[in-house]
């Protein structure tokens, strides 16, 4: 049997081949879909239009829906996709839907995925959304898919693919203390380009990627997208499994998969982090890079710290130990990405003081957890530029328009990076806020 990648056996068992290569075509088995409110009515719409109204999903447990874009608002339209979703749980029965203004609500899919233990290496995860290539992070092949795939497989639990060839990236080296996987992932873009990646896998390795906690290894994974890449994945380790088998409400027992000795790369670059310095992206692309000291002085408007790229706890702990006992220059949102990091900004502290407190004696605003002005939204999304003003942001595109005004400004940089600006009022090196 040839050796392969992590990506190729993934795929290769979910396809019930004995191996696969890349550039095969490939029906592949699927462990989970999951849909939001964006693209939920449209791959239901689908899904009735060539099943029929009275079509049951192949599977509920393996359907999983979670409302998060456009939620806190007051937009008809937007509250109406959420309408959607609710009648069609109910007609299917899915015991897998966190409505907002339930207990049940949790917030940004791609954390809220494996905070609820929807994750697990081994597995395929398909989702209708173009950052569902985070849960990579856990050893799996996870995509993003379009309405009428997601259709498809809502009603089949299969879907046609083409095996991609894998990119490996390895980070030696420790991590500095102003560095963050955000930094990581942006350098990489930056080198190859938003098109460098285009239909891969890229792997992550090397013990600069194994000593990131799990976290901020799903911010590496998250990103790979922006580079045009279909999937990112890293190997799981015992950092992996025991994130995963705490979280694994439903005990279904999964398969470890690393990629063989020998495994064929399209192919490699080799970083050694101690050397990187913090990383921003300029206006309007993600692949813009610059180091923050070339760009530092830079005039601001606005910091925004949130997003299934920025907005987890490990992030909100790296911008609280910059802003504890300081005061911001410019308006600074903050937005937890779920109910369960919302929470956790409540009760972690910093001497004596949590992180919602440190964030609000600073002087930021806290919204509620969700995508919030990631993707803009209507124009009562909280955080959302409606105004064509600069901002220094933690989430992962800055295409116009992306966060709302179309002749907005938008940074790409670190919790770290973002947290400096924000006291600063321009573009700052967290270095200078570490010493």
């Amino acid at each position: 049997m040839p050796a392969m990648t992590m990506t190729e056996k993934i795929l290769a068992r979910h396809a019930d081949k004995a191996s696969v290569e890349p550039g095969d075509n490939i029906w592949v088995d699927t462990d989970i879909l999951m849909t939001h409110d964006v693209c939920g009515p449209g791959t239901i719409g689908v899904f009735k239009h060539h099943f029929g109204n009275g079509a049951k999903v192949w599977d509920r447990e393996k359907v999983v829906i979670i409302p998060d874009h456009y939620i806190f608002t007051e937009d008809k339209m937007a509250n109406r996709n959420v309408d959607t979703l609710r009648q069609f749980v109910k007609e299917q029965n899915l015991p897998y839907y966190y409505d907002v203004g339930t207990d049940k609500y949790k917030g940004v899919c791609h954390i809220a995925l494996p905070e609820e233990g929807h994750t697990r290496p081994g597995e395929v995860l398909f989702g209708t959304d173009s950052h569902t290539c985070t849960a990579g992070a856990f050893g799996e092949f996870a995509t993003g898919i379009g309405n009428t795939d997601a259709g498809f497989v809502l009603g089949t639990g299969k879907l046609w693919l083409k095996v991609p060839p894998t990119m490996r990236f390895v980070f030696h080296g420790d991590l500095p203390p102003y560095l963050m996987a955000k930094d990581l992932i942006l350098a990489v873009i930056g080198d190859i380009g938003c098109d460098g990646a285009t239909y891969k896998a890229m792997e992550f390795d090397g013990d600069g990627v194994f000593a990131l906690n799990i976290e901020e290894r799903m911010t590496l994974c998250n990103m790979v997208i922006e580079a045009g890449g279909k999937n990112g994945v890293i190997a799981p380790d015992q950092v992996t499994l025991d994130y995963v088998n705490a979280r694994n409400k439903s005990k279904k027992p999964y398969q470890v998969v690393n990629s063989d000795a020998g495994a064929k790369f399209c192919f490699e670059k080799v970083y050694d982090v101690s050397k990187l310095e913090p990383v921003i992206a300029k206006p309007h692309s993600p692949d813009n890079k610059a180091t923050v000291s070339e760009v530092k002085g830079t005039k601001l408007d606005r910091a925004y710290i949130g997003s299934c790229t920025g907005g987890k706890m490990t992030d909100f702990r790296a911008a609280a130990r910059i802003l504890n006992g300081h005061s911001v220059k410019i308006d600074t949102f903050i937005v937890p990405a779920t109910s369960e990091i919302a929470k956790g900004l409540k009760l972690e502290s910093i001497n004596g003081q949590t992180l919602e407190q440190i964030f609000l004696a600073a002087g930021a605003k806290i919204g509620e957890p969700s995508c919030a002005a990631c993707l803009g939204g209507p124009s009562d999304t909280f955080g959302r530029l409606n105004t064509p003003i600069s901002c220094i942001s933690t989430t992962n595109r800055n295409f116009p328009g992306r966060m709302g005004h179309k002749e907005a400004k938008v940074f790409l940089a670190s919790p770290l990076t973002v947290a400096a600006s924000a006291l600063a009022g321009t573009i700052a090196d967290p270095r200078d806020c570490l010493q």
